[in-house]
Parts: C-alpha cells; structure tokens; sequence
C-alpha cells in the first residue's frame, strides 16, 4: 500500500470516529432533555380519538405549567381516578362550560372543534357550570367514550402531571 492510501484509511477512520462521537453526543443530549423536561407515555383508551388513538406513545411536557396555567385547546396529562389521563382542556378557571346539542359552549359562545366528530356527539346535553378556580374542565375528543370532567367533575391544577407536546409513536402528527 503506498503513502497516499495509507493517509486516506487513516482520515477515513478518524472522520468515522468523529462522526460516531457526534452522534453519541446528540444521543446523549437528547436523552438527558427528555429525562428533565419530559416524559413518554403510552395512550391507553380511544377516548382522544381521532388526534390519539389508544396504544400511541406520547411525550409529556412535564414542566409546561410550573410558571403558567393550560390555555383552551390543550392536551393535558392529569392524575384521575384510576390512573394518567389525556384530555383536552375545553374550560378554565371562571369559564361558563356547558354542551348544547352537542355543541361545546364557553361564555355562551359556541367553540368549533375539529377534532371532535359530531355525529358522535349529536343531541347530547351537559351543564353549562362555572369552573372553579385553581382547576380546568377537560373534555376527551371522543365524546361517546370519555371518561373526563362531565363525570369526574373539574380537574384540580394540582392534578396535571403536563402538556402532551407531540406524538411519538405509530407516527409525529399535529397535536
């Protein structure tokens, strides 16, 4: 083997080393950020379909509300009766919430939702009642198969583990 060849193996194989370092590295990172700002979860019922459908894999924002409070829309992770549940934050602290032939209601204004299927939700009556402070109203967007604030009442701000920010797994889709 000449010179030249020789020279060429060896920069090949420090480039391969440096490369594999880079990317031991960003691995490194991107599990340590996961472990300090998030928290994977396995979605376990279908009642968030069709934006979660049970068995995918989630990541939780476990420290979206330490400085602030869920806005309307969110989905949240909380601590219910039987263990972690998603839900969609439909209401918060002082809102008038309430169902009207299936419409969601806030402040007497009606709230389109796209993710909800309607035809599922047709005809269905609840409320309206006012939030109390220091909790949120919480809604699965499968309305025919949720458990969520309609029978365990409103969710205390204390009981959110986090915000789901994206969907892991089978795909990433737009939460």
């Amino acid at each position: 083997m000449d010179l030249a060849a020789d020279r060429r193996t060896r920069l090949t194989a420090v480039r391969r080393r440096r490369l594999l370092l880079s990317i031991a590295g960003l691995l490194v990172v991107l599990v340590v950020v996961l472990l300090q700002f998030g928290e994977p979860m396995r979605v376990s019922s279908s009642s968030m379909e069709p934006t979660l459908k049970s068995g995918d894999q989630i990541l939780i924002a476990t420290r979206a509300y330490k400085s602030q409070g869920p806005a309307r829309g969110d989905l949240v992770v909380f601590d219910g009766p039987d263990g972690a549940l998603v839900k969609r934050v439909a209401a918060i602290a002082g809102d008038e919430v309430g169902i009207e032939d299936g419409q969601l209601v806030v402040n007497a204004r009606i709230v389109p939702e796209r993710a909800v299927d309607q035809s599922t939700v047709d005809g269905m009556y609840y409320g309206p009642v006012t939030v109390p402070s220091g909790s949120v109203f919480v809604l699965g967007d499968n309305r025919a198969n949720s458990v969520d604030s309609r029978t365990l009442g409103p969710v205390p701000l204390d009981a959110l583990i986090g915000q789901v920010r994206i969907r892991l797994w089978p795909s990433p889709g737009d939460l």
